[in-house]
């Protein structure tokens, strides 16, 4: 935090640079109101072009109607240029329409303008004991001792057997509506915060699809070596601290198990009169689904750089395809320029010793264990004449029978599960609706599950760091099995 760094990045910083903004409470305000509040990853620009409109509006009327002379579109475009960086601009897939998003630097900006109003009620308890559990999980964690881990959990098993003796007479404690409060509005400042760290780790990745994207513009060397170099970019940032978190972030996230206990601990949590008394947002209490989306988003990105990298691989094979087929024809075009000098008696008198060189002699061996052994012919009988038959009709049914997936079957029964809970994952959809026609309607469950439509009901999500077993029978009653990458589907 010397002169020199600080001063280059009041320079360089988005955050920074919108605190310097003249428009400053006009930026944030918005942001804060388009994008915070709702949870909201991305917005359509003909969207966000109304409700800047909507915003601007309403504060020409108090500031005067020559406050803010620009149109909403120029805003947005001048928020997202890259000397300011505040929004993020691009085009989502399968569409035409620009969409606009927060970037990490402005959500940094908004969340500690948002810290400095002064709270009425500054929770001390909860952080306390949080960081007392930190220090514990850590102490052991690192005790390498198994006689102190065995230690330490006999203790713990002394006090939750009191507990449960206290519990046994009818003695216990509740928690007061301040220690309530206390951790719920801790609890309310975790999760918003752990929206920005997705955007933080999808920054990075897409930083590194960026970076991937210009080495391959500008690299003039071997594919290996370059697979090499990217490869080791995606590891670095995977095995880093801030990846290894997330990872394990995202598995316990994508456990069905943990879904359904959020849910019900934040729906008990909403019902308690002392939480109400705090008016808490709605939002909160499908926190894990915006988290879900952000993570959902966050592996698009890298699917992107597979992507991409692919795209490179075949490009490159097209090119050497391409080259050897310029040779080829090179060749050729040789050959037939030296046609005209060849000898005219060169076929009869041998005159081509006269211009064509071998470089060494080849002896043809032919090696006794080489040859293969004596097959005896087979005998074809050849009958000249064909019998005619005697008019019977011929049944050509299989010929025309094909399998045929349904797949607006396969969402109806999907649907029919997500009315009674929040997600469903493959294994269950198979248990309620057995595979009748094998792999392919195996296939057509990948297929609605990879599949991006905005009007749908459900979207899907493949987890590749799981697998699930999956069995059925054929139409031969012979037992299938297949092992696939976990697929979720999630109510939207």
């Amino acid at each position: 935090m010397d002169y020199s760094y600080l001063k280059k990045l009041r320079q360089s910083h988005p955050a920074w640079r919108l605190m310097r903004a003249d428009n400053a409470p006009l930026i944030v305000s918005f942001l804060h109101q388009a994008f915070i509040l709702p949870n909201l990853r991305s917005v359509k620009q003909s969207e966000l072009v109304l409700m800047l409109d909507d915003f601007l509006y309403h504060l020409r009327l108090s500031e005067g109607e020559k406050s803010f002379p620009k149109s909403p579109h120029q805003y947005l475009e001048d928020w997202a240029h890259n000397d300011k960086g505040w929004l993020r601009k691009f085009y989502p897939s399968n569409s035409d329409e620009a969409a606009f998003d927060l970037t990490p630097g402005t959500e940094k900006a908004i969340g500690w303008l948002n810290g400095l109003n002064q709270a009425s009620f500054v929770g001390t308890e909860s952080r306390l004991l949080m960081l007392f559990d930190l220090l514990k999980q850590m102490v052991t964690g690192s005790e390498e001792s198994a006689e102190v881990r065995l230690a330490e959990l006999k203790q713990r098993k002394a006090k939750i057997d009191l507990e449960i003796q206290a519990l046994e007479a009818g003695q216990f404690e509740l928690m007061d509506d301040t220690a309530l409060r206390d951790r719920f509005l801790q609890f309310s400042q975790v999760a918003r915060e752990l929206l920005a760290d997705f955007r933080q780790v999808e920054q990075n990745f897409r930083e590194l699809d960026q970076s991937v994207r210009e080495k391959i513009a500008g690299w003039d060397q071997g594919k290996g070596q370059l697979l090499e170099a990217v490869f080791g970019e995606q590891d670095a940032i995977g095995d880093s601290d801030q990846g290894k978190s997330f990872r394990a972030f995202w598995d316990f996230l994508m456990s069905t198990q943990s879904q359904n206990e959020l849910t019900a601990s934040l729906e008990k949590v909403f019902q308690l009169d002392s939480i109400q008394t705090l008016q808490p947002d709605k939002a909160l209490k499908k926190i894990h689904y915006d988290w879900l989306e952000a993570g959902e988003q966050t592996q698009r990105v890298v699917s992107k750089l597979s992507q991409q990298l692919r795209r490179f691989l075949d490009n490159q094979a097209y090119l050497e395809n391409k080259r050897l087929v310029q040779k080829i024809d090179n060749l050729l075009r040789q050959a037939v320029e030296l046609k005209p000098h060849l000898p005219a008696n060169a076929q009869i008198t041998g005159e081509f010793a006269s211009f064509m060189t071998i470089d060494l002699p080849k002896m043809a061996i032919d090696l006794p264990m080489e040859r293969s052994l004596f097959n005896v012919p087979l005998v074809q009988d050849f009958n000249a004449s064909v019998e005619s038959d005697a008019g019977e009709e011929v049944n050509v049914d299989s010929l025309f029978d094909q399998v045929f997936v349904d797949e607006i079957r396969l969402k109806d029964q999907i649907e029919r599960l997500l009315q009674t809970q929040s997600q469903v994952n493959l294994p269950e959809v198979l248990q309620n609706h057995p595979l009748s026609l094998g792999v392919a309607e195996l296939i057509g469950y990948l297929s609605l599950a990879s599949q991006q439509e905005p009007d749908a009901r459900f979207a899907g999500v493949i987890d590749e760091s799981q697998q699930d077993l999956i069995q059925w029978q054929n139409s031969e009653d012979q037992q299938r099995q297949a092992w696939l990458p976990r697929v979720i589907y999630t109510r939207r």
